[in-house]
């Protein structure tokens, strides 16, 4: 899961007024007369210009849910938004989305906001289909995987009764492509990703006249690098935001690269380790509940383990055998693998290795799921249960997968027979565009610096789960507090934690716990 930020795109206006009139007067004026014939051969005549295909309007429907004892009567509409070269005026791309609004409201006073999720390479149905629209995919309560056939219920959690809603397939993911296979590398990178989605986002509010709307926008993981990124871009070009959402949030890569040299990531995530070893109890009775687990933890992770990893090669023995003591209290791993591995250990390593005794691997995006591995596999070995490593993946794809492609051919009409990219299949991940040099690491903090600097309304609300181990809540809490924001700034940011993974909301009592914080948020931004 990686990041972007972006270069503007030009609005091409065709003059018809204009072209009308110099057709008419080339009307009125005598017919040339005829040239000489040429002693060389007559060029051929000019091909006709190629045609575009008609663009298909998008498919309305209508339907009602109960939520809270009050039935939501709303319009869903479904279609491709065309994105056009600026300089010749052809289509290169079409946007897929799904968009609800709410029956009987004044679109220019009501709320309208933006989802998308990340990857790069996801297309929007996570957030979709697991928290914010109308229906979600039925998962046990605690997230785990149900048995199929899967099932769509209605969302009493939707936020669909304080918003509108559009969710976004950025180009190569669901729907969206490219017209030409060739053409998809112009939107495939971080700075390309902000433009195409930040043109949709100002061709919809002038295609459905929402200009005067209270403005929203969510992302989850990779989602929260091109929202950071699109606050800042967008307010450049005149369309500010009342709120952003990050669910899961990642803008420094800084915080999570484990590449040699970079220390800062086994600080940030220990304390994730930390909660994901006491999940599965593996750690002593000394810490009976998160709230002690956090207090100590975090404040050892920042202070003498970062001192401790900075010191490198000058660390004494009797310090070093101090951080392995410690991280062996906290993350439930021997003191050999530990001091094996230089008190540093990845992501990948702590996943294999926390329940190897036991046959398992735990979940990356929740660490509360596990998978059972083969004997002798090592961290990443392809020999795993589960190819990309990640049981929590594997858990929840399958049911998504079917209730997205159930569902938008039968409750909101459109019929396609191109694949919905769920999650890659649009591109390789190995083509996207970082827009580095030199081994840097791709961050939209800044962006988001910007937008709040330029835009003294804003609010910004962070969403996080304790047991996720792609955007761990702790790296978020560093970039946060190494963005520069004055103490106003810092104060139109409201946090939310959640006892679940990377997506919090496939757990029931999380998806409550997060309607109601951004229930609250979303007042508080309109007031």
């Amino acid at each position: 899961m990686k990041s972007f930020l972006a270069v503007s795109s030009c609005i091409l206006i065709f003059c018809f007024g204009a072209l009308l009139a110099t057709a008419q007067r080339n009307r009125e004026r005598p017919p040339a007369p005829a040239a000489s014939p040429s002693p060389q051969a007559s060029p051929s005549p000019s091909p006709e210009p190629k045609k575009e295909a008609p663009e298909q309007p998008p498919v309305v429907t209508h339907h009602e849910i109960h939520v809270g004892g009050r039935t939501l009567r709303y319009t869903a509409t479904v279609g491709m938004m065309p994105l056009k070269n600026a300089d010749t005026g052809e289509t290169e791309a079409h946007i897929f989305y799904v968009a609800y609004t709410l029956d009987g409201q004044q679109p220019e006073r009501r709320p309208l906001t933006f989802s998308f999720n990340g990857g790069p390479g996801s297309a929007s149905v996570w957030l979709h289909l697991g928290a914010i629209g109308p229906k979600r995919v039925k998962m046990q309560p605690d997230g785990m995987m149900p048995a199929p056939p899967y099932q769509l219920i209605d969302n009493e959690y939707t936020w669909l009764d304080q918003t509108d809603l559009v969710f976004i397939d950025p180009v190569g993911t669901g729907y969206s492509r490219a017209v030409k296979r060739d053409q998809t590398k112009k939107f495939i990178g971080l700075r390309n990703d902000i433009s195409s989605v930040g043109e949709f986002i100002r061709l919809y509010l002038g295609k459905y006249e929402r200009w005067s709307s209270p403005l929203f926008m969510v992302g989850e993981s990779y989602g929260t690098t091109r929202a950071a990124g699109l606050s800042g871009y967008l307010v450049e070009h005149g369309i500010a935001f009342n709120g952003i959402m990050l669910i899961s949030s990642i803008m420094n890569f800084q915080t999570t690269d484990f590449t040699v040299g970079n220390d800062l990531p086994y600080v940030l995530f220990l304390p994730s380790y930390a909660d994901i070893a006491w999940y599965h109890k593996k750690l002593g009775q000394e810490f009976p509940n998160l709230d002690k687990l956090h207090a100590e933890v975090e404040a050892w992770a920042i202070g003498p383990y970062n001192d401790a990893l900075a010191k490198g090669d000058r660390l004494t023995a009797q310090e070093r055998a101090d951080v392995v003591d410690h991280l062996a209290r906290y993350i439930g791993i021997s003191k050999t693998f530990i001091e094996q591995h230089n008190l540093r250990i990845t992501e990948d390593e702590f996943t294999h290795e926390l329940l190897r005794d036991k046959g398992k691997i735990v979940g990356r995006l929740d660490g509360r799921f596990t998978g059972d591995t083969r004997e002798n596999d090592g961290p990443g070995a392809a020999g795993t249960t589960f190819p990309n490593g990640d049981p929590s993946m594997s858990a929840i794809r399958p049911p998504y997968t079917a209730m997205f492609n159930q569902y938008v051919r039968t409750e909101l009409g459109y019929k396609s027979d191109l694949e919905y990219y769920i999650l890659g299949g649009g591109f390789r991940f190995d083509e996207w565009d970082w827009g580095v040099q030199r081994g840097g690491f791709p961050d939209t903090a800044e962006s988001l610096k910007d937008a709040f600097d330029k835009n003294p309304y804003m609010k910004l609300f962070i969403g996080s789960g304790y047991f996720d181990l792609a955007t761990p809540y702790f790296g978020t809490q560093y970039t946060l507090n190494h963005m520069g924001l004055n103490a106003d700034e810092h104060q139109r940011v409201s946090l939310g934690y959640y006892g679940a993974g990377h997506m919090m909301y496939i757990q029931d009592s999380s998806l409550g716990e997060l309607k109601k914080d951004i229930s609250n948020f979303i007042q508080k931004a309109l007031k």
